[in-house]
């Protein structure tokens, strides 16, 4: 998330949104999907795709894909 949206990595926590990333707009959302299922493999929906409203549901969807939400966690804020 942080080199999606061009912020360090420390300001990304669990209610990190459109609401509170400025720079989280519809065509970096789409980018950071694209990211998201380039590393952990996965094809996202289109109702997931909009249900993407924050961090926390981000992990939440990835963690009922398999992934382990406290790596993938440090993966998210760090590598996209």
């Amino acid at each position: 998330m942080s080199a999606v949206f061009d912020i360090p990595a420390e300001m990304i926590n669990e209610e990190s949104s459109p609401d509170t990333i400025e720079s989280w707009d519809s065509l970096k959302h789409m980018n950071l999907v694209v990211g998201l299922e380039e590393e952990f493999d996965v094809v996202f929906s289109d109702e997931e795709i909009v249900e993407m409203l924050n961090f926390a549901l981000i992990k939440e969807l990835l963690s009922s894909r398999g992934n382990d939400s406290s790596t993938s966690g440090q993966v998210l804020s760090q590598e996209f």
